[in-house]
């Protein structure tokens, strides 16, 4: 199912939701939350991609990002495959209490997305949202770093150790970010 939202300018920042299908709580394991850590690192090193803020819950990913060498669908898509992969091999290979369900729900998704081989592990949608001013940019960061509170997970953002809010306090987080000024 595609939406109406798209990257247009790909040198542009966007607030982009990758959520897991179904929302299947796949990152309750750390194991997998590193994945998407150090996947993100190589984005950050390799590939060019600047996070303005970012925060990770259990089954979904809020990002502000902007691709410098302007090719932030390719990024994604990048990072989609290959967090993808190397997931669902972690749920095959490594202890995994949930494996029998989780991988069922991926198949499930696959077999009903022609875009598929075997599996679906990310929604198809990223729902991007151009971002034009700075105000509105910390609307959204305020949005997900709020999310651990609303959840419960945290009392304030910056205990939350998944997030760029510790960064936005002037102390370092798990990934190399770029401040909103």
């Amino acid at each position: 199912m595609s939406s109406n939202y798209r990257i247009n300018d790909q040198h542009g920042i966007y607030y982009i939701t990758f959520s897991i299908v179904e929302w299947v709580d796949v990152f309750t394991r750390k194991r997998y939350r590193d994945i998407i850590i150090e996947s993100l690192r190589h984005c950050i090193e390799t590939k060019e991609l600047e996070i303005y803020g970012w925060v990770l819950m259990s089954n979904h990913i809020h990002l502000i990002v902007r691709s410098k060498k302007g090719d932030l669908s390719g990024t994604i898509r990048d990072f989609k495959k290959y967090t993808s992969g190397i997931i669902l091999q972690s749920i095959r290979e490594e202890p995994e209490s949930r494996r029998n369900w989780m991988l069922w729900i991926f198949s499930k998704a696959g077999k009903e997305n022609s875009n598929n081989v075997k599996y679906q592990f990310w929604q198809q949608d990223n729902h991007p949202i151009y971002l034009l001013s700075n105000e509105v940019m910390q609307q959204k960061l305020d949005y997900i770093h709020m999310n651990p509170v609303r959840a419960g997970i945290a009392e304030e953002p910056w205990h939350y150790q998944y997030s760029s809010a510790k960064d936005y306090i002037g102390e370092q987080g798990l990934l190399k970010i770029k401040l909103i000024e």
